[in-house]
């Protein structure tokens, strides 16, 4: 049974004519009597009483001709709740990041900027797990519509990035800083440069992280390198985090992801401020999505970055 069926009916019932029934749902006179018959059949019974000027319904047509008033009436209104929400769903903006910059700046920055604006926004929490060709993979197949992540020349994802298909903003600067543990006396486990004859234990990335290849080409620079010794090595800051804190080694880390350590006293710095490796977070959108929401928000971070309002 089909709900055109059922508006059939009650056309056919309103207007107690087959001819004028077909004309006002817009089908054949043969089309209409056809599904008529289809719905009798599928009750197993008449509804209309064919042999009576004007048509009438049967003691059974009346009460189907209610029970379709009601189905086509909730069936209607179940199609505009479901357009409504397939319309809120094709306006969300769907966002990628990191695991750190999840933790650090999305939740408590851009997340709380759109709810502001009334602009809804989802995070694909599959994107906290990703590494740089994901990110930029999902941006130019448009499986998301914000990437936010960290940049700097060193990086190849930068260098994919900051071509033509895409463009950004420049949310915040961002610091790479070396931590430690401390040790029973309240004092730095390890401090750079450390000695050849007593490397360094280090807490570093992936070669597949965003950061392996900043801090490789930050320690090459260094006229006097750091003596280190790689004693583990991850993809995410978070789990490069967990190592340092149980003291296993030292590793640089984003300043925000520590900020509360250093505070609280929980984590030192490893090396003053020769050892910090500057970075920026910005944001990246595909200039082909003309999602009317997208270009919104977009406006609306742009003014506040020029106008120096958005609290980071």
């Amino acid at each position: 049974m089909e709900v055109r069926w059922l508006d059939d009916f009650i056309a056919l019932a309103r207007t107690r004519h087959f001819s004028r029934a077909a004309d006002e749902r817009n089908v054949t006179q043969p089309t209409l009597s056809r599904r008529i018959k289809l719905l009798e059949e599928e009750m197993g019974t008449t509804l209309i009483d064919r042999n009576s000027l004007p048509l009438s319904l049967t003691p059974a047509g009346e009460v189907f001709l209610a029970g379709a008033e009601q189905m086509s009436r909730i069936a209607r209104e179940t199609k505009v709740r479901c357009n409504e929400i397939r319309e809120q769903e094709s306006n969300r903006l769907i966002f990628a990041t990191s695991q750190t910059l999840y933790l650090t700046l999305y939740r408590a920055l851009l997340l709380p900027f759109s709810e502001r604006h009334n602009l809804p926004v989802d995070l694909n929490l599959k994107s906290t797990s990703w590494v740089g060709p994901d990110f930029v993979n999902a941006l130019a197949q448009g499986e998301c519509d914000l990437v936010l992540c960290y940049w700097h020349p060193a990086m190849k994802v930068a260098r994919d990035l900051d071509d033509e298909r895409f463009e950004n903003l420049v949310i915040a600067e961002e610091l790479l800083v070396p931590v430690t543990a401390l040790n029973s006396d309240g004092m730095p486990l390890f401090k750079l440069p450390g000695q050849k004859t007593k490397p360094l234990p280090y807490i570093g990335y992936y070669e597949s992280s965003m950061l392996r290849a900043v801090l490789e080409h930050f320690l090459q620079q260094q006229p006097e390198p750091p003596q280190l010794v790689t004693m583990n090595e991850n993809v995410h800051s978070v789990s490069v985090k967990a190592m340092i804190k149980e003291g296993f080694g030292f590793g640089w880390l984003p300043q925000r992801l520590v900020k509360d350590n250093l505070d609280y006293g929980n984590l030192q710095l490893a090396g003053d401020a020769q050892w910090h490796v500057p970075l920026q977070i910005r944001i990246y959108r595909n200039r082909q999505n003309i999602q009317p929401n997208l270009r919104q928000l977009w406006s609306l971070l742009e003014t506040a970055i020029q106008h120096q309002s958005l609290s980071v």
